[in-house]
């Protein structure tokens, strides 16, 4: 039986359980000297939704300050929403599915700034800021804005991915900040973590894409012809075309043959995978617990619907599988790991 813990990896999750508040030397009378220094955490991380990091996950580090996630608009006809701070994935679908207008923003300067902010009152040194790819969307560069109108030190980081790649990434980061290293090391790691993900993904049409300017219009011709069903990655920063399948069911199942190869290749045991989608839970179980038994080592696998910024633009029945690699040993062996849905 699937094993549904909604706050995410557990080895991450006991990893960050000692650093939950940034310690110091006991002071007073009677306090004996520690035999180690306490860990001083230094530096917040800040990302955007479009990281699709399990929601109890967040909060479970957003009370003292470690991490925030800021909202990426998503516009519905003439109304705005926010991810996180409305329920819109039903509004969305509808949308989609009536051909009304869906449209996804940057957020402001001004919301990374305040994050920012807000991170330096609660006593950090330094922020690194961790976001989509800019070849997707022009939030690393509100985020570089922001950065300069602060007088303290503002890491700002292109993921270069999308979803729960760009989510690994600031896992990473978290990890790395909960050890307490400076603002350039966490920066460091967080970049090599990303640098061993893969995101693909299968769509039953590229049009929603190709709108949103997302992939080219030549390549959406793919979707149109002869019932060719697309699978896609992210590659560089960007949506590119992987190969041609005539069939749905022939897409997802070649979709989980290009990722058990990817895993495969990966260290023995390290390889992590999560799951997206938007309107198809069961495909997205299915396709998982598939996953789990194929990939030898890989005993969790994350399911979460895919975040309203990046379902704006994938539209309804989307597959996508990353590819990543962890730095702990393989949990136990339950075989689907449920984040959000």
């Amino acid at each position: 039986m699937p094993h549904r813990d909604p706050a995410g990896w557990p080895w991450l999750k006991e990893r960050l359980s000692g650093f939950r508040q940034a310690t110091r030397p006991a002071v007073g009378r009677g306090a004996a000297p520690e035999a180690v220094p306490a860990t001083i955490i230094r530096t917040a991380v800040v990302t955007d939704s479009a990281a699709a990091l399990p929601a109890d996950w967040v909060r479970g580090l957003a009370v003292d300050g470690r991490l925030t996630v800021v909202p990426m608009p998503v516009m519905v006809g003439t109304d705005i929403y926010g991810e996180g701070e409305d329920d819109i994935a039903d509004t969305i679908a509808v949308a989609l599915a009536s051909g009304e207008p869906v449209k996804t923003s940057r957020p402001s300067p001004g919301q990374f700034e305040q994050a920012y902010r807000a991170a330096r009152r609660q006593g950090y040194e330094s922020v690194v800021s961790v976001h989509i790819s800019g070849e997707l969307s022009g939030t690393a560069d509100s985020a570089r804005l922001a950065a300069a109108r602060v007088d303290f030190p503002v890491e700002v980081l292109d993921s270069r991915t999308v979803g729960m790649a760009q989510g690994m990434g600031v896992q990473a980061a978290v990890s790395a900040a909960a050890e307490g290293r400076t603002a350039a090391e966490v920066r460091d790691l967080t970049e090599q973590r990303l640098a061993r993900t893969k995101v693909y993904f299968y769509v039953p049409s590229l049009e929603q894409l190709r709108r949103g300017g997302r992939i080219g219009a030549a390549a959406s011709l793919w979707g149109t012809m002869l019932s060719i069903k697309p699978i896609l990655a992210v590659e560089d920063g960007k949506v590119v075309p992987l190969e041609k399948v005539r069939s749905a069911a022939k897409a997802v199942a070649r979709l989980k043959e290009i990722v058990v190869a990817d895993a495969a290749a990966r260290p023995e045991g390290r390889a992590r995978l999560a799951v997206h989608h938007f309107g198809n839970p069961a495909e997205a179980e299915q396709l998982a617990a598939q996953l789990a038994d194929a990939v030898p080592g890989c005993a969790h696998v994350q399911i979460s619907a895919l975040p309203a910024v990046l379902a704006a633009h994938a539209g309804l029945g989307v597959l996508a599988v990353i590819v990543g690699e962890d730095s702990a040993p393989a949990g136990p062996p339950d075989p689907v790991t449920r984040g959000i849905s």
